[in-house]
């Protein structure tokens, strides 16, 4: 009998990691690795944190070297768009008309970057990040430094992008919606700290306010232009406003939708042999009993073993806790936990806030659902343990920096 052949649309971390994944645990079969780029597989996180800041070389993002696709027979082919699929034929339509016909489907798909959908949005200067194209584009760009840069998005990729920015001895100012930078993702009193932090290396911030319009002409903004009417000089701008779940193939093949691909524990969508993982995958999590999807890189990793794991037919569940990190200036972080249940959890610390070293605990009925190191290292794996376990916690004992976290 012919050896089954597995299709992975979609060449990024979660697609790579899938085809890695099949390989080492002995699938002997066929794979095909399309992906959208001319570029072989990378990790995202170097494009807003080290190789935006000059600190890291492209190279050393990649997922494996070009030659082991050759060696590990993962036929990549890049510069291949699907476009949608024939679940019942086993067959996937690609741009240009081909057909590829699959015994397991994998939708990698990823995300694209929000855009801004404001007059003048598409002046040249008016840079997105989500590529290692559009990095290098925007480093080019930052490295010339004595810029009026403008950052529209007070997230984690429009704070790395100002700390970058800053490095290269520009002028930055960062517009948000939010009353308080990052307070979506980790609250007002923490995303604080992040502001207070970039108010000290000489960013200005205009909160709680959004962009209109952006001015200029041929040769790029020369304002943006903000809901309050103020007019922020600018050389550049970039857009930090988020990313949108790549559904397309989805859509086209009628998979059902829902902030992403709905997928199982197992990343299985309700089409047999099809599944989904990464930025485009909402997958059902056991540990909180319901579907969470999450754009970072270590989700990437963990979907993509699963989704190997089920087309293998292993028993395979998504049990991992969703993991992400961040570098600003002389600031690291390291954040694990569930952002559902830590929405309206109480916020309690050990170590020192103010000299920014510590680490804070997310408390949901006296449990630990989520934590995040900051400038305090090795803890990472006691902070995860700790949310796994989901035991009821001595608050005391948990905020003190005397008490070792591997005794709670």
């Amino acid at each position: 009998m012919p050896k089954p052949t597995v299709v992975i649309a979609g060449a990024g971390l979660a697609g790579a990691t899938t085809a890695t994944e099949l390989r080492e645990r002995g699938f002997d079969g066929r794979i095909l690795l399309l992906g959208q780029e001319a570029r072989h597989p990378y990790i995202r996180p170097p494009l807003s944190k080290e190789y935006l800041a000059g600190k890291a070389k492209a190279s050393e993002g990649l997922v494996h070297p070009e030659t082991w696709y050759h060696e590990n027979e993962v036929e990549f082919l890049p510069e291949t768009v699907a476009g949608s699929f024939d679940g019942p034929a086993h067959e996937l339509f690609v741009a240009g008309g081909a057909r590829i016909t699959f015994d397991s489907l994998v939708l990698a798909t990823g995300a694209s970057a929000r855009k801004l959908a404001v007059p003048g949005a598409g002046h040249g200067a008016v840079f997105t990040l989500r590529t290692l194209e559009d990095s290098e584009w925007l480093r080019a760009a930052l490295s010339v430094g004595g810029r009026r840069v403008v950052v529209i998005g007070s997230g984690w990729i429009g704070l790395e992008v100002a700390a970058a920015a800053r490095g290269y001895g520009n002028d930055v100012t960062v517009i948000g919606s939010a009353a308080v930078p990052l307070s979506k993702a980790v609250g007002p009193e923490l995303g604080g700290v992040f502001e207070r932090l970039h108010r000290d290396h000489g960013v200005e911030f205009r909160n709680g306010t959004s962009v209109v319009a952006i001015d200029g002409g041929d040769d790029g903004p020369r304002a943006v232009v903000t809901s309050s009417g103020e007019r922020i000089l600018a050389d550049l701008v970039v857009v930090g406003a988020g990313a949108v779940p790549n559904t397309v193939v989805a859509e086209r093949s009628r998979l059902p939708l829902q902030n992403g691909i709905l997928v199982d524990s197992g990343m299985r969508t309700e089409r047999e042999d099809v599944f989904a993982v990464g930025d485009v995958a909402n997958p059902y999590l056991p540990a909180i009993q319901r579907h969470l999807r999450n754009e970072h890189w270590a989700n990437a990793i963990a979907g993509g073993k699963v989704a190997a794991r089920s087309i293998l037919g292993e028993h395979a569940v998504y049990d991992e806790i969703p993991y992400f990190y961040s570098d600003q200036y002389d600031l690291g972080m390291e954040y694990s936990g569930y952002a559902p249940l830590a929405a309206d959890a109480e916020v309690v610390y050990r170590g020192d806030v103010e000299a920014r070293e510590f680490v804070a605990f997310w408390l949901h009925d006296g449990r630990v659902v989520a934590g995040m190191n900051v400038n305090v290292w090795d803890v990472n794996d006691q902070v995860q343990r700790l949310i796994r376990e989901g035991v009821s916690i001595d608050r005391a004992r948990l905020t003190d920096p005397s008490v070792d976290l591997a005794s709670l």
